[in-house]
């Protein structure tokens, strides 16, 4: 594989465009900005788990450590730049630790998909997720340079669901996978996007932001309630649908019968 080139770096950014009057009283853009920063910023400890288990396949293996891995690492380098930015007094760094500490141990091979092609149909699940995210923070906010790095971002996950759906694939034919599985490893993964990573960063959030709170469970579904909400009012159902069930490889009939039900089972998930 060529060398990785990026395709833009946190220098594209203009941090003194910022407005800050459409940031600093929001907790909500609060919590999604930084929540995604602590995930993404522990992208290498993931990608060691897939590197792990697609031992002995060279090219995913080169492509997830020289071009994923700096991707999303470059995601959370950005977005912890921005969250310093626009609320200069949280102390990032400290609350990131003490995330880590226990993001840690939910990164374990052992909880992937059995098989190499139903992993890469989960992988494609979560670079939906990840995509329908940002794309709804970027029409969430009105200030620009969130707006802008959400949609940056928005775009490397498509790019990075494209290699992981050629991968499954490949690995499909391969393995023979039925599509009864693929469904069940798509319906299984939809439901676990509202996951214990992102429950985890809220819960170390507070505990840094607003301390006094910190052992306030219901405070805590309620921010993640939130921040559900704004992703379902800003999401385009149609697109997210699309890349959830392109894995099925449906004909087209097949599809207009499963459309209604799959977009319900969606909705479902995003109001949970």
């Amino acid at each position: 594989m060529a060398a990785y080139k990026a395709r833009w770096t946190i220098e594209d950014l203009d941090f003194s465009r910022m407005a800050l009057d459409r940031v600093r009283a929001d907790e909500n853009l609060f919590y999604m900005a930084s929540s995604a920063s602590f995930v993404e910023s522990g992208s290498d400890l993931y990608t060691q788990n897939l590197v792990d288990f697609f031992r002995g396949d060279a090219e995913v293996v080169s492509w997830l450590r020289n071009q994923w891995e700096p991707e999303e690492l470059q995601h959370g380098r950005t977005l912890r730049a921005y969250v310093h930015h626009a609320w200069p007094e949280f102390d990032w760094n400290t609350a990131y630790q003490d995330f880590l500490a226990e993001y840690a141990t939910y990164c374990k091979v052992e909880l992937l998909a059995p098989t190499r092609a139903l992993e890469m149909a989960a992988r494609c699940v979560v670079e939906t997720g990840t995509a329908t995210y940002y794309r709804a923070l970027a029409r969430a906010t009105t200030e620009p340079v969130l707006r802008d790095l959400s949609n940056r971002i928005a775009t490397d996950e498509i790019n990075h669901y494209k290699h992981f759906y050629g991968f499954f694939r490949r690995y499909r034919e391969q393995e023979g996978v039925g599509r009864a599985r693929v469904l069940a490893t798509i319906s299984k993964r939809t439901l676990e996007l509202k996951s214990e990573d992102a429950d985890c960063a809220i819960r170390h959030l507070v505990k840094a932001r607003s301390p006094e709170r910190a052992t306030d469970a219901s405070y805590v579904r309620e921010l993640s309630a939130r921040m559900s909400g704004t992703v379902r009012r800003n999401l385009k159902p149609g697109a997210t649908l699309k890349m959830l069930m392109r894995p099925l490889e449906l004909p087209a009939t097949m599809q207009a019968v499963v459309q209604y039900p799959i977009r319900q089972f969606m909705q479902h998930v995003f109001l949970r």
